[in-house]
């Protein structure tokens, strides 16, 4: 079973591939003070919903940094109809090495959300958008954290994951302060949040399995959904959180 494949469709009725709502997230983006002249970039953008509101609020130039090729041949279809194509550039690549060939303080917004994996965890990323934002502009990460120490139980349904993979809500916010960056908001998922985020991610599967029962990975994506929304309402939904935090660089 491909997993982009299986992704794409569990998030394909998502605005956005995160639990934080999407009311939350327009607050974010009003909080963010940007002009037509700044220059946006997101790292692990997905289809790139996030970075299109921004250019048609803001009317700035933004880049979507993607692995997965799939979810830009999306983003490129939503951009098509709703924005300038000048606005914004789509690079598929591997994320570390995107970056590296970006120019030192020249994004006024950089973006990691759900993603920070792809640099090599949160400090890290930090670190790498502090290189990339001029001085006095924004970051906004996204980022799990746990609610409470994780039983051993759910860190191996988690496919053997291990509590140092993440922090509290609180050292999140201490490890951009350690980097020099002043906190200025953080928005957390509340339950409803997770339940709507988990429970459109399954049925968006569920359905689409109802669908096409001829697909080959049909019974290999219910096995999957299946475990998954066990694991959610047995362990998850009491113990991990997702947090979005705005920092002044």
């Amino acid at each position: 079973m491909d997993r982009n494949k299986f992704s794409a469709i569990a998030h394909r009725n998502h605005a956005f591939s995160n639990p934080i709502s999407e009311s939350k997230m327009m607050k974010m983006i009003e909080m963010v003070s940007l002009n037509s002249q700044d220059k946006v970039i997101d790292i692990g953008s997905g289809t790139c919903e996030l970075i299109i509101r921004l250019i048609e609020k803001y009317h700035v130039s933004a880049t979507g940094i993607e692995l997965y090729e799939g979810a830009i041949k999306e983003a490129k279809r939503n951009a098509d109809c709703r924005i300038p194509n000048d606005n914004i550039e789509f690079i598929v690549d591997d994320a570390s090495t995107a970056v590296g060939k970006c120019k030192k303080e020249e994004y006024e917004l950089g973006m990691c959300i759900g993603s920070t994996h792809a640099l090599g965890g949160l400090e890290s990323t930090l670190q790498t958008l502090k290189r990339l934002v001029k001085k006095n502009g924004y970051i906004l990460i996204g980022e799990g954290y746990w609610k409470q120490p994780p039983s051993k139980e759910y860190l191996m349904a988690l496919g053997g994951a291990n509590e140092s993979d993440l922090k509290t809500h609180a050292e999140n916010v201490k490890i951009g302060e350690d980097l020099g960056l002043i906190p200025l908001w953080s928005y957390v998922s509340s339950d409803d949040d997770w339940d709507d985020y988990e429970w459109l991610y399954s049925s968006s599967i569920e359905n689409y399995c109802h669908d096409n029962p001829n697909d080959p990975d049909r019974e290999a994506m219910l096995k999957r959904i299946r475990s998954w929304r066990t694991t959610y309402l047995k362990w998850g939904r009491d113990t991990l959180g997702f947090g979005l935090y705005l920092f002044r660089a």
